[in-house]
């Protein structure tokens, strides 16, 4: 499924791929994204995006109110924190 998701005065693009044993979700801002755990952070910081991860999220619901539990040296680079809400550190990705 992919689906635009309103931010504030910003929209975003996720991507919910139903997997046989759990959904791959991202949501893509303007200048990153917010991946669940199937994707890696090594990975972000070798290509030198701005990356949150959240966990046990099933929808784009549940990736805006989860808190993130990892993010790369860019994402710290622009404010986004461990801790904050997938929603929050969207609002930074803009």
């Amino acid at each position: 499924m992919i689906q635009k998701i309103k931010i504030g005065n910003n929209v975003a693009l996720g991507v919910n791929l139903e997997l046989p044993n759990a959904n791959l979700i991202v949501i893509r801002a303007k200048k990153g994204y917010i991946m669940c755990g199937y994707l890696n952070t090594e990975t972000a910081n070798r290509l030198g995006d701005i990356a949150a991860t959240v966990t046990n999220v099933k929808n784009f619901d549940d990736v805006l109110s989860a808190k993130v539990v990892e993010v790369s040296e860019k994402a710290k680079e622009n404010g986004i924190k461990e801790g904050m809400t997938g929603k929050e550190a969207l609002e930074k990705m803009f």
